[in-house]
């Protein structure tokens, strides 16, 4: 008994159907897309005033940052006020300077108050953050 191979298998196949292809090609772009992850840094949104008469500090600073909210992170954690002053009269001897970040939308008077609270501990190097025009 002899059974009939199939015709195409015979004369040989005219035309790659290129379908199948293009579905796993995108099924596999799909799932590179969904399964890789972004990582995107977090940071504090702040928008720094801009001065002529700026320098680039070197050093390292503690620095404490204030948001337009008027919200206060200390070296990138939020804090409250009594926290920060407990905090820096803690570190005062450890002669760190201080970089004050403050979003130009921010209230003056908390920044005051952050240079205020500096000045009394007796801290001596404090520099308030700007851009360069």
């Amino acid at each position: 008994m002899r059974f009939k191979r199939s015709i195409k298998l015979e004369q040989g196949i005219e035309q790659i159907d290129i379908a199948p292809l293009i579905d796993v090609v995108f099924q596999l772009l799909i799932f590179f897309m969904l399964s890789s992850s972004f990582t995107f840094q977090s940071g504090i949104n702040v928008k720094l005033p801009k001065a002529v008469t700026s320098d680039i500090i070197k050093e390292e600073n503690m620095v404490v940052t204030i948001t337009d909210d008027d919200v206060i992170y200390l070296n990138g954690k939020i804090t409250t006020f009594k926290e920060l002053s407990k905090i820096l009269s803690e570190k005062k001897n450890a002669d760190n300077p201080i970089l004050i970040k403050a979003d130009r939308r921010a209230r003056v008077g908390s920044v005051v108050n952050v240079w205020d609270l500096c000045r009394n501990l007796g801290i001596e190097k404090v520099n308030i953050a700007t851009n360069q025009e």
